[in-house]
């Protein structure tokens, strides 16, 4: 046993958490009533009309806690709690939202838009739970009940059959249905569980990697679910699949984290803060028995659903939390489709005084860290991420490509005429936005003392904490209507410095003015280009040569005096709808 393992009073933090959750509880309705808090979309409610909300899994989450604090006192508000949630699950087997829960007690799923089919699987675990470890303490008519409503919630499990790409739910799913099917002697659940575990094994194997791929929100959540299965199931090949599926995950998280700026180095595939929230920081302290020490215990925060999970660092990992002064390279696949050979790589440059991870080609979705980097900052952390905003909210349409060597990139942003605009899915554009503003942000945030930037013309140079940055624009077509502000000149093609609150933007604008119509259908050129160079060899910049043709426009390194290896990017200039998968 290392001497830097510390065991972790997991009772303690769980009574300290659901005594904090007191406040929340509203004994009418027998739920919590917290602010509503979404990330945009699946509800239609706004904070204006609905300021406060009662939540059906944070609900639940909070009645298992309650029952595993084993304090006799909390029996019958978790009762309450979980007989509150159930009239609210979907019975109908002849509907689509048949065994799902809206996400809210104000909101029926019929108000949803659209309903959350994953709201089966998060309700669904904590449910299984409850019976599993506490069904003994519980009244029978609510046992049956609970019974009734996880075989409902199996049943939408399977009936949805979601597939192994989508990581945290492909895992939950089967979690839900393996406990449930040895609960309730339901062989067919357990059946199709296994099947359910051995086709993520298979898939997680051929990449070695998850395909939500270094998500820090989603990958807690794949540990976290995938230690449960290990740790409640009693069925042997499915312990031993969870088993291997921990250590691809935690090897996948021990060799992203950047100890220096004490960051989750990127490129993250799914991600709501560019930043460690304090949950992700308390998980990581937690789980490496305060190997790495972000807070006092007092400071933890602690998650209810961490509680008998059995999370924990393999001991073989733990050296990668440590080791500061060095530099390294990840290069990987994350995604292959094996019908027509496309894959998608990540890139990952640690040094001691930065990192950077990008996707060689991926959209810029809200929740996407496409660029990304840390910097350690007199011991805090200064992120910088590339985004592209539709009046202020990323856009899920543009086309983030880049290639890279030794801390100098080439970054390519081209446009779909398919995708979506805030949703890669939920809100087709259909080719056109309204718009009133478009731009190309180079976000930087965190700690932003030593951080200076100039903008002059299509050049910007920063520092921050003495390391020097460039950026440049090497190329910018976006057709001449709309590189016009209303009634001004041709717009020049330049950096422009926004201070934010807590943050400072780097812009890039394509487009301000009066709302307008953008037809991407109808754009012949679309397409920018830019360089960013990190550190030294901001002093040595190479040449860059661009070519257009054949559709395309083409950045190459061609200096002959920089004694790196020579890269380029190529991006397709006309707006369209491919974007491989």
């Amino acid at each position: 046993m290392s001497l830097y393992r510390h065991s972790i009073d997991h009772k303690e933090f769980l009574l300290r958490k659901v005594i904090s959750q007191e406040k929340d509880y509203d004994p009418l309705v027998h739920m919590l009533f917290r602010p509503l808090h979404t990330p945009g979309y699946h509800t239609t409610l706004t904070s204006d009309n609905y300021p406060l909300v009662h939540p059906t899994h944070p609900s639940l989450l909070y009645a298992v806690g309650l029952l595993n604090t084993g304090s006799p006192e909390y029996v019958q508000r978790a009762c309450d709690i979980i007989q509150s949630v159930l009239t609210l699950q979907d019975r109908d087997p002849d509907r689509d939202t048949y065994g799902i829960w809206p996400w809210f007690y104000e909101e029926p799923l019929t108000q949803m838009s659209p309903p959350d089919w994953n709201w089966a699987d998060f309700c669904g675990k904590e449910l299984v739970l409850a019976a599993l470890l506490h069904g003994h303490r519980l009244p029978e008519a609510l046992r049956e009940q609970i019974r009734e409503g996880i075989s409902c919630a199996c049943d939408a499990i399977i009936r949805r059959d979601m597939g192994p790409h989508y990581t945290n739910i492909s895992i939950m799913g089967a979690f839900v249905t393996l406990i449930a099917g040895e609960l309730y002697s339901r062989q067919d659940y357990g059946d199709y569980a296994l099947q359910r575990l051995e086709k993520l094994k298979q898939y997680t194997e051929r990449l070695r990697t998850f395909q939500e791929f270094n998500s820090p929100h989603y990958s807690v959540i794949a540990i976290v679910e995938l230690s449960k299965i290990y740790t409640y199931s009693m069925n042997p090949r499915a312990k031993e699949i969870a088993n291997d599926l921990l250590d691809i995950g935690w090897h996948m998280v021990a060799e992203h984290y950047h100890p220096n700026s004490q960051q989750w180095a990127g490129p993250h595939s799914r991600s709501y803060s560019t930043l460690l929230n304090n949950k992700i920081k308390s998980f990581l302290q937690i789980a490496t028995d305060n190997r790495l020490f972000f807070f006092s215990n007092d400071d933890l925060e602690y998650d209810a659903e961490w509680y008998g999970s059995g999370c924990r660092c393999p001991d073989a990992y733990l050296n990668l939390f440590m080791s500061r002064a060095y530099t390294k390279v990840l290069e990987q696949p994350y995604y292959r489709n094996e019908d027509t050979g496309f894959v998608k790589w990540a890139k990952t440059r640690m040094t001691p005084r930065y990192t950077i991870g990008f996707f060689k080609n991926e959209i810029m979705w809200n929740q996407t860290r496409g660029l990304v980097a840390y910097f350690e900052n007199n011991g805090a952390a200064t992120y910088l991420q590339m985004r592209c905003l539709h009046d202020g909210y990323d856009y899920c349409s543009g086309v983030l490509s880049v290639a890279e060597e030794e801390g100098h990139l080439l970054l390519g942003v081209r446009f779909l005429t398919n995708g979506g605009d805030t949703h890669p899915g939920l809100d087709r554009i259909e080719g056109r936005i309204e718009a009133s503003d478009f731009r190309f942000r180079m976000e930087f945030g965190g700690c932003l003392d030593g951080v200076r930037i100039v903008a002059e013309g299509a050049t910007a140079e920063i520092e921050i904490n003495g390391l020097p940055l460039r950026v440049d624009n090497v190329y910018a077509a976006f057709d001449e209507l709309l590189a016009m502000d209303s009634g001004s000149e041709q717009r020049g093609w330049n950096w422009e410095v926004t201070a934010l609150e807590q943050r400072i933007g780097l812009d890039f604008v394509i487009y301000a003015g009066e709302r307008r119509t953008i037809d991407f259908h109808a754009l012949n050129r679309a397409a920018f280009l830019f360089s960013l160079a990190i550190g030294e060899v901001v002093e040595n910049l190479p040449d860059i040569s661009v070519i257009e043709e054949a559709g395309y426009v083409t950045a190459r390194v061609v200096s002959s005096h920089w004694n790196r290896s020579p890269h380029e990017i190529s991006i397709a200039v006309k707006p369209n709808d491919i974007h491989p998968v």
